[in-house]
């Protein structure tokens, strides 16, 4: 582990300054494995991509026949709407100068095409492990911003929301296998 760790590290430290700007310790999960935190830009976005997809794929969630998926997925929509709109709130309030994006990245978007082909048990059982994985990096993120971020008021939102979505994970690991 820490040979393999070292490697990465190294082929970071190649990396020209430009590319890093682009947060790829972050997107390649690097931040997350050494407990760093992630730059705002690259926490405002991973947060917001992460609200969207947890409201589109609840969305899905509820065309189904399922009632136990349907409160939780009426659960998340709720939730990450607000939680959407308090990152929203904020940022405009603390004056952050970063757009959060429009619309889910091309990874989030092959996930909710792929739940689409999806039905019954099989859409069940994918949905159940895409919100836990998606809440387990959701929870790493906020986490590592809560304790390390360099925005005070988004530092304190996040340590703030992070009950709430630790509290998805257990929900999200309870659903039926």
């Amino acid at each position: 582990m820490k040979k393999s760790m070292m490697v990465i590290l190294g082929l970071v430290a190649c990396v020209p300054a430009p590319v890093l700007a682009q947060s790829i310790p972050e997107k390649a999960g690097i931040n997350s494995l050494m407990g760093v935190a992630p730059r705002t830009e690259d926490f405002i976005k991973i947060a917001t991509i992460s609200d969207m997809f947890e409201i589109q794929s609840s969305e899905l969630a509820l065309q189904g026949n399922d009632p136990k998926l349907a409160a939780f997925a009426n659960r998340m929509i709720e939730d990450h709407k607000k939680t959407s709109a308090a990152l929203k709130d904020l940022i405009q309030s603390s004056n952050v100068q970063v757009s959060p994006p429009t619309g889910i990245d091309e990874a989030h978007q092959d996930k909710l095409d792929h739940l689409r082909t999806l039905h019954g048990r099989d859409f069940a059982l994918q949905y159940r492990a895409d919100q836990i994985a998606g809440h387990e990096d959701a929870v790493s993120l906020f986490r590592r911003y809560a304790q390390s971020g360099d925005n005070a008021a988004l530092k304190t939102w996040a340590g703030n929301t992070l009950p709430t979505l630790e509290n998805h994970l257990q929900m999200a690991k309870n659903l039926p296998q």
